[in-house]
């Protein structure tokens, strides 16, 4: 809103001159002048009963001078409380709100006291007409800064802030009808009595309860009625811990028993979707009936105590269920993203999800963020919290508005809950809701919070919860009789003592959904499973027509005459050799897989082309800068390719294509680091989800992450993706960790993620220079035959009898060696390359063991000792016999000077000769 403030300071005749300019052409003046002087000539033509004088040619001015210049400070008012009522707003239930100075007063606009009776024009903008001054700013507080506040003023889309400010000056102050308050009362009911039970039964336990927060049940229930009332049938929720068991008890419909037992830690596993985790981080899923008899699909998505990182899970998972079950209709499924205030100001994660959601690879249709604001983290009051005004600062990036509600008042947020998802559906963008509400215990149950708040928690302690506010209202207004709001709160706490004392009830029937019967269809793993890979072979026959399609250009396409000049010799490679380049082997393993009718989904930053312009998945007409995807014409059947170039994110991208792989067994989803290094940006949501997530919550995956690794002499942040951090985290088959250093070994490792009965996430440490070695190129042969082999032998070897010695390695490591192996003819060391390194494959290792009987073993790597493979190896691979060569052990991954690190690499190649 432009300030006018200059203005209102000029002569009146000032004003009067633009006015008389506007209407002989309203162009000529600004746009806010525009709209101020349309408005006033509407507002006096209907109140006077006749039309305002055209626009074109002079008018004389319908009020003086002087009542125009306070005609536009009332216009200023209105405004100003549009823009920034919301920092007034009676929001706090607990304390007094801290002065923002929203500089509101009637002074501010050239107005006093003495005009607060004098009737202004400007009232029409509000839908008074002509009216007082005093029943305007009456309106005003009403509307803007009563119970509700809103911000929006920030939003460029005229149209979506006329709709917010209809919804605000009308919709929200409609009453509700008795049988909505009467839901509402018994939602809070079950919200309430519920934490008071658990409190009563389990004194000390841990639950991260709801209390003072409550009114998230009616919330959450008018949020997903609304829904569906508007074509939602599926809501997907992530949430930290904090009213968790709440909101899975009166919004999921979980059975008391299960609840229960896992308090008393009998729960049976498979009852909750996961068996090693505590109870407020477990996911639940059920189909719930609206009040009106729609029929929803209710997800709640498991979440570790790291807050805020299920964020892009459920979004790349409402993402992956839109595009298998909805048709990529995204006002079918609705994601609700259920904040802490000090997790949504605190967590870099919220703002990478926030700038992922309108980008086309990561778009979900918009967002729903409740925030449950208790005005604290852990101990921390809000000032030491964050720099913002509010929590929610972060929506204004992408023109979310926000509501802010006071808890207390269970009819304004429920109002907020409907309108909001109302403005979801209709313009398929974020909004935020944030209930300034408190927390009645400490962080924890066993937790004192009165050590650092003393004074607040003094508050807290006399104040009534929401349900006894709500009854008294209820009461008060006639609407509901003290007998029946009595009766309510007894009916529910002998229900509850019922559940407890002799279990009766039944879970919510759910329907099990297309993608849950591909996971059906899966089973876990056993140790047996990974003696061999499956055959991941495709005939010679599809080779030849996908490699064909694949390389073909659209008839006047006019890619960049360097990149077909690429692709000129990849054919001739195949043509005239019979071999396939790794950038080949790559697109022939995602074609293979489109062919069959699965989908395939690659992210990351780069990706299209690849970060070392091997790849080139997509083409770019050099005249139109048109795209053409060369997995886009394999058959009339093929899956969808869906490739993206990421924003600039690790954490939020991983989590979000995490998500994606979780919901679809049968899309291959993948995510490609720049640099293998930087996966370290995203190590919460790769130790909270990826390498624990089927041990804690049954919840398997088949993503594939691929690490660009490789020491080169490209420094400490271009040369290690951390091999030993995966590697110290593997154990109970959770992941498959490769090095693959063939084009074929790694268009198997890609097939067989779909092809294994049930599914791991893959880390593949892949190459970068060697993208393009000579050697990493395969024969058809390997193509069309066997599958991945875990460990490949020295193919430079004729006479097993001759070897004295055998170099363990994986990756770059055996090009550097094998080398200077040929190079000087040594028959007599044998270089073995592990491609597989997690599951360990010790059948295959002991087989190559007994062809070198007597043969002396070093595990060789281009890692720090302390890095690298070199202890896991150690500590797993006891069988053998075997010394280590490596670099010493280092603080950072790699030398920052190419001379170091040529002279380092040489004294490990020699080293492993020479010793």
């Amino acid at each position: 809103m432009k300030d006018f403030s200059f203005v209102t300071n000029s002569h009146p005749a000032y004003i009067e001159s633009l006015y008389q300019q506007y209407r002989a052409d309203a162009s000529s003046v600004d746009p806010e002048w525009i709209k101020f002087f349309e408005g006033f000539d509407f507002a006096v033509s209907t109140t006077n009963g006749k039309a305002a004088a055209p626009a074109s040619g002079a008018s004389s001015l319908p009020v003086s001078s002087d009542q125009l210049v306070k005609e536009l400070g009332v216009f200023r008012l209105i405004q100003a409380y549009r823009k920034k009522g919301h920092l007034i707003a009676k929001t706090n239930p607990i304390r007094e709100r801290k002065d923002r100075q929203p500089n509101l007063d009637l002074k501010f606009f050239g107005l006093a006291d003495a005009d607060l009776k004098t009737e202004f024009f400007a009232g029409q903008v509000i839908g008074l007409g002509k009216a007082p001054l005093e029943k305007i700013v009456q309106h005003l507080q009403e509307v803007y800064a009563s119970k509700v506040g809103l911000e929006f003023t920030y939003i460029n889309d005229a149209a979506r802030m006329e709709w917010l400010q209809k919804e605000m000056e009308t919709t929200i102050r409609k009453p509700l009808t008795v049988d909505q308050k009467k839901r509402i009362l018994s939602k809070l009911n079950q919200g309430v009595m519920f934490e008071k039970f658990l409190h009563t039964k389990y004194i000390g336990q841990k639950r991260f309860s709801l209390e003072g927060g409550e009114t998230t049940i009616p919330a959450l229930d008018a949020m997903i009625s609304t829904a569906a009332e508007y074509g939602v049938q599926e809501a997907v929720i992530g949430m930290a811990h904090r009213g968790r068991l709440n909101i899975l008890a009166n919004i999921l419909g979980k059975t008391y028993e299960q609840i229960f037992s896992e308090f008393e830690g009998t729960a049976i596993p498979d009852t909750t979707m996961g068996s090693g985790d505590v109870k407020y981080h477990l996911g639940f899923r059920a189909s719930i009936q609206t009040p009106a008899g729609k029929e929803v699909n209710v997800q709640l998505t498991p979440n570790p105590s790291h807050l805020e990182v299920v964020d892009p899970v459920v979004i790349g998972f409402s993402r992956s269920k839109a595009d298998v079950i909805y048709n990529s209709d995204y006002d079918k499924i609705l994601p609700i993203l259920i904040h802490g205030d000090a997790a949504v100001a605190g967590q870099g994660v919220v703002y990478e999800v926030a700038q992922m959601s309108k980008l086309k690879g990561y778009y979900t249709g918009g967002t729903m963020h409740f925030v449950i604001n208790n005005q604290i983290g852990f101990t921390t009051d809000f000032e030491d919290a964050r720099s913002s005004d509010y929590c929610t600062s972060v929506a204004s990036i992408v023109q979310a508005p926000v509501f802010h509600v006071n808890g207390d008042d269970v009819e304004a947020t429920v109002k907020v809950a409907e309108i909001a998802t109302r403005y979801r559906q209709e313009f398929n963008s974020d909004i935020y809701i944030d209930m300034v509400c408190y927390r009645k215990h400490g962080h924890n149950e066993g937790d004192d919070p009165k050590f650092t708040q003393p004074k607040l928690y003094s508050a807290i302690d006399k104040h009534p919860n929401p349900r006894e506010i709500y009854s008294q209202q209820l009461i008060a207004n006639g609407d509901v009789d003290a007998a029946l709001a009595t009766e309510m709160e007894k009916t529910f706490w002998a229900d509850l003592q019922e559940r407890l004392d002799d279990i009766k009830q039944h879970p919510l029937p759910y329907k099990y959904q297309t993608p849950d019967l591909w996971w059906k269809e899966l089973r876990k793993s056993t140790p047996e499973d990974f003696a061999a890979s499956p055959a991941t072979a495709i005939p010679q026959a599809d080779l030849d027509q996908l490699f064909a399609a694949i390389m073909a250009i659209p008839q006047g396409f006019k890619p960049l005459r360097k990149v077909e000049k690429l692709l000129q010799d990849k054919q001739k490679l195949f043509t005239e050799q019979g071999l396939l380049d790794w950038a080949s082997g790559e697109l022939l393993a995602y074609a293979s897989i489109l062919k069959d009718g699965r989908d395939v989904r690659l992210s990351g930053q780069d990706v299209k082309r690849g970060t070392f312009s091997h790849r080139h998945a997509v083409l770019r007409n050099e005249e139109t800068d048109e795209e053409y995807s060369r997995l886009s014409n394999l058959s009339d059947t093929q899956g969808k390719f869906r490739i993206y170039n990421s924003l600039l994110s690790e954490f939020a991208v991983l989590g979000f294509e995490y998500g994606y792989s979780i919901a679809n067994p049968y899309a291959l989803t993948i995510w490609e680091a720049q640099f293998g290094d930087f996966m370290n940006g995203a190590q919460t949501l790769i130790d909270q989800f990826i390498t624990s997530a089927e041990t804690k919550w049954q919840k398997q995956s088949g993503l594939v992450l691929l690490l660009p690794h490789g020491y080169e002499g490209q420094g400490p942040e271009h040369s290690s993706a951390r091999l030993e951090r995966f590697l110290q985290q593997c154990a109970e088959q959770n992941i498959f960790v490769t090095n693959c250093t063939t084009a074929a070994s790694f268009f198997h490792a890609l097939r067989r993620q779909l092809a294994w009965p049930f599914r791991k996430p893959m880390i593949n440490f892949s190459p970068k220079a060697n993208l393009r070695h000579v050697r990493s190129y395969s024969p058809v042969a390997d193509f069309v035959q066997g599958g991945f082999k875990e460990v490949l032998d020295d193919p430079f070897i004729t006479d097993a009898s001759r070897v004295k010695k055998v170099l363990l390695c994986s990756g770059k490591m055996y090009f550097d060696l094998s080398e200077k192996q040929m190079k000087e003819d040594r028959k007599d060391v044998a270089i073995v390359r592990m491609e597989q390194l997690y599951p360990l494959p010790v059948g295959q290792l002991e087989a190559i063991q007994q062809k070198y009987k007597g043969a002396t073993w070093f595990w060789v790597q281009e890692e720090p000792l302390n890095m690298g493979a070199a202890g896991f190896l150690q500590m797993n691979l006891k069988q053998f016999n075997y010394g280590v060569i490596s670099r010493n052990p280092s603080a950072a991954t790699a030398t920052g000077y190419s001379k170091v690190h040529a002279q380092e690499q040489q004294e490990i190649i020699d080293t492993a000769f020479n010793i």
